[in-house]
């Protein structure tokens, strides 16, 4: 029994050695600005862009496959870093800067048919056949995607509540100092 341990010993460092040794050699290098590209772009993974996540949104951006206006999350302020960052123009007046928004389900209206749960990408809708649905606003991404697919037209989107866990101080406005003399 103490030869089968200690072969099996000898037998996982050798090979945990040899794989430390593959991953070192056999490493497989990422385009880098793809990488920045992912850095920049929100995280969400809400799909809106028409891309399963973020990663694959920034493969295609890095790659010329996509435009860099495709994330409506980011906004404006997200196509001017992109812009920059691959040293392209671009006219911004086709760009909307929306503010963040979330599903409701009007209950009044909602018959329970299930289709908008089938289209949410992040299952931010709760509720079952032939019930009222609701949403989960934490879960919810604003991608719009049950809006589309409603029959009764009974999910809208509206801004995001504000609470004390996402409240924050508005910034200052720009106070334009002027110089006095003194005499």
């Amino acid at each position: 029994m103490l030869a089968a341990i200690t072969s099996l010993t000898i037998l996982g460092i050798a090979l945990g050695y040899l794989l430390g040794l593959a991953s070192r050699y056999l490493k497989v290098e990422g385009n880098p600005l793809q990488a920045e590209i992912e850095e920049l772009l929100p995280g969400s993974q809400c799909g809106q862009c028409g891309y399963p996540g973020c990663t694959a949104a920034a493969d295609a951006i890095a790659n010329s496959q996509a435009e860099i206006t495709i994330c409506p999350p980011g906004g404006l302020a997200l196509v001017e870093k992109l812009a920059s960052k691959l040293g392209v123009s671009i006219d911004l007046s086709s760009v909307e800067d929306k503010a963040p928004m979330v599903a409701f389900v009007n209950e009044a209206l909602c018959i329970g048919c299930t289709k908008c749960f089938k289209q949410c990408p992040t299952d931010a809708l709760a509720g079952g056949p032939k019930q009222i649905h609701t949403v989960i606003s934490d879960a919810c991404t604003g991608c719009e995607k049950c809006v589309d697919i409603c029959p009764t037209e009974c999910v809208a989107m509206r801004p995001v509540p504000i609470t004390l866990q996402d409240w924050h101080w508005p910034k200052p406005d720009a106070v334009v100092v002027t110089q006095v003399s003194v005499v």
